[in-house]
């Protein structure tokens, strides 16, 4: 048995139906390998009654410690907030649905006998439905060409973390938190296999195509200037098109083609340069907008309560 301590953190909401299956699952692969472990559940401000259950789990077993936070900050927030608490030599990441499943901690973990810091895990047969499959692959293409870096679409939270690995996670003091893109930032030695995949035990996914559009325009905002350039780049093409226009009206004009001079190209200037001076000021205005955000210094969450912390 492993003398080093492992810590299992996971955001938990719209998941009340699986608390204590996810716990027996986590136990019995990590029991075996680690003689110290901790279990730490972030209730996510879940609008269900997952708090009374999480206490009610962690009266009967001191492994399991619960978090609430004050209200709903999102998934990834939640995962800092876990990862703030936690103290284990290594750390495994997992959503609470049981599709991440806990039977594949142990094969993560075997890989880091190879020297990896960060063994991620690749769902190759994801069990989601065919229309989130299709978007979530949509989204990381688009989120990838606007970041400027490929983003694997089958590689989410789950995997196996270094505690040096987390505590630079830790240590990041971004407003914006997506973890993917924070794992990938730090570095050190990363591996991706391949892990089975499950369906969902219970419930439905929080996110929908609101959440997942505010989500990854956060993540390009955060991590990209690329929208910037391309605003400037479109810029460029607009006034390339102009002065061709330009060029060709004026040849019209003298070759007595326009019976009402200046009309079109008036009326298209206005709308080309119209339509492209609000989106560049739109764009700049995001930008600024998440500056004021880092500005305010604002915690990334507030813990309301948490259990069996010594």
């Amino acid at each position: 048995m492993n003398e080093l301590k492992i810590s299992v953190v996971s955001p938990i909401y719209n998941a009340l139906g699986t608390l204590e299956l996810l716990v027996k699952e986590i136990e019995t692969h990590v029991k075996p390998i680690f003689k110290d472990y901790e279990i730490i559940l972030v209730d996510d401000g879940c609008p269900f009654d997952s708090w009374n259950k999480l206490i009610e789990i962690s009266s009967v077993n001191k492994k399991v410690k619960p978090v609430k936070l004050s209200k709903n900050f999102g998934q990834h927030y939640a995962i800092s907030a876990g990862l703030a608490l936690c103290s284990g030599d290594w750390v495994v990441v997992m959503d609470c649905d049981l599709q991440d499943k806990p039977s594949e901690i142990p094969k993560l973990f075997a890989k880091t006998n190879e020297g990896y810091d960060v063994v991620l895990a690749r769902r190759f047969n994801r069990q989601d439905k065919f229309f989130k499959r299709v978007f979530s692959t949509l989204f990381y293409k688009v989120l990838s060409a606007l970041m400027g870096k490929k983003l694997d679409g089958t590689v989410a939270n789950f995997g196996i973390y270094s505690s040096k690995v987390i505590n630079e996670i830790v240590n990041m003091r971004e407003s914006i938190r997506f973890f993917p893109t924070m794992v990938q930032w730090v570095g050190f030695k990363q591996i991706a296999i391949n892990v089975e995949h499950e369906k969902r035990h219970s419930g439905k996914s929080s996110y929908n195509f609101k959440k997942l559009l505010k989500l990854g325009l956060d993540i390009i905002l955060a991590n990209s200037e690329k929208p910037i350039k391309l605003v400037v780049f479109f810029g460029f093409g607009i006034s390339t098109i102009a002065m061709i226009f330009l060029l060709v009206n004026v040849f019209k004009y003298l070759t007595g083609q326009i019976s009402e001079p200046g009309f079109i190209s008036l009326i298209l200037s206005i709308w080309l340069l119209g339509g492209l001076i609000i989106m560049i000021l739109g764009i700049l205005g995001l930008y600024i907008g998440k500056t004021f955000e880092v500005v305010k210094q604002r915690p990334n969450f507030i813990i309301d309560k948490k259990i069996n912390f010594d």
